[in-house]
């Protein structure tokens, strides 16, 4: 889908960019977490921040 827009850089940050503007601008606005434990039971915690000087306030 990031790459149909014009956005395949942004691949990975598009799995946690859900905002519309998010993803137009490609930018993160807002924090966005990912838990998921691997075959192996390992927990993993994936964090996604604004680094925005606009958005570091949402954190």
């Amino acid at each position: 889908e990031a790459a149909e827009l014009g956005k395949g850089s942004f691949k990975y940050a598009w799995v946690l960019d859900k905002l519309k503007a998010e993803r137009e601008r490609g930018i993160t606005i807002d924090i966005a977490l990912w838990k998921f434990e691997t075959p192996k039971y390992y927990g993993v915690t994936v964090i996604d921040a604004p680094g925005h000087r606009d958005f570091i306030k949402n954190m």
